[in-house]
């Protein structure tokens, strides 16, 4: 295997790699995303009718919207799972039986759960900490007399969205550099810092190819779910946005287990598994530019 080949790769080489799992067991991807992405798809494309279906003047029950909400989020959890660890075998040409991918979640969804936790709490802390310090800042100029503010003026509100940019390209940041920590969870049995710093050593040299993984799968969804909610009254279109939309969290999950490999590649921490008999055409598939 040529080094070289690891360096050159780009988001076509992910996306033709992760497709070409997908369809050799279309079947066993699909029916692990249907049982558990699904109810993620449908519930951010029918989110406001969910909202008001849970919290309307009749029911006025918000605990119900939150275990609902907790389960699909479980749910979601279990789909990375699963679906992580059949993509990593097969990538080595290894295939897997559905119930054994169901199976593994009894040894990674624990691990998966505390780990997402602990990026969500760091991520809001990150996020809280950003918003309290430019608040601090604008609070002390206005106080000193340095600057008159106007709150209503334009340059102020140009002035919050540069700071919701800034604050947006911080978090994304952190998520590029987390992006493998669920596949870390699965394939390596680690969890919570240890995982998120696994991530971040990985996918040093590859960041680039990661953001734009994110980029153009989020993308498509979030165009997938705008579209899809302006017509959510047609069953027929709610409906197949939902399938749409569980396929991209199929494929970027998928994606990000193929960079996974690819990256240990990269480290030089896959000699082994060539040796032993590593599937030699998904990583001599050429860079296409």
């Amino acid at each position: 295997m040529e080094s070289t080949q690891v360096h050159t790769l780009n988001l076509t080489s992910v996306l033709s790699v992760s497709k070409k799992i997908i369809l050799t067991r279309y079947w066993h991807f699909v029916s692990l995303s249907i049982l558990l992405f699904f109810p993620l798809s449908f519930s951010l494309i029918n989110i406001s009718s969910i909202i008001h279906l849970f919290t309307d003047d009749h029911s006025n029950n918000h605990k119900l919207l939150i275990t609902y909400l907790l389960i699909v989020y479980i749910l979601a959890l279990c789909a990375i799972g699963a679906i992580s660890y059949s993509t990593h075998h097969d990538f080595f040409g290894e295939p897997v039986k559905f119930f054994d991918s169901l199976k593994s979640l009894t040894f990674s969804f624990l691990p998966i759960t505390s780990t997402a936790i602990i990026a969500h709490v760091i991520i809001c802390l990150i996020s809280l900490t950003f918003i309290l310090l430019v608040g601090t800042i604008l609070m002390l100029v206005h106080n000193l007399g340095f600057v008159v503010i106007d709150y209503n003026s334009v340059y102020f509100m140009w002035f919050l969205v540069i700071m919701g940019v800034i604050l947006i390209a911080i978090v994304l940041y952190f998520y590029v550099e987390w992006s493998l920590a669920f596949v870390v969870v699965v394939v390596e049995s680690k969890w919570g810092f240890a995982a998120l710093m696994r991530s971040s050593y990985l996918v040093k040299g590859m960041r680039s190819v990661s953001l734009l993984v994110m980029l153009y799968f989020w993308g498509c969804g979030v165009l997938i779910v705008l579209i899809c909610s302006t017509n959510m009254h047609a069953i027929v279109i709610t409906t197949l946005g939902s399938f749409f939309f569980t396929m991209f969290l199929l494929r970027i999950t998928a994606a990000n287990t193929v960079l996974y490999n690819y990256c240990k590649a990269l480290h030089g921490e896959l000699e082994l598994e060539v040796g032993e008999g590593f599937v030699h055409e998904y990583m001599n598939i050429p860079s296409e530019n």
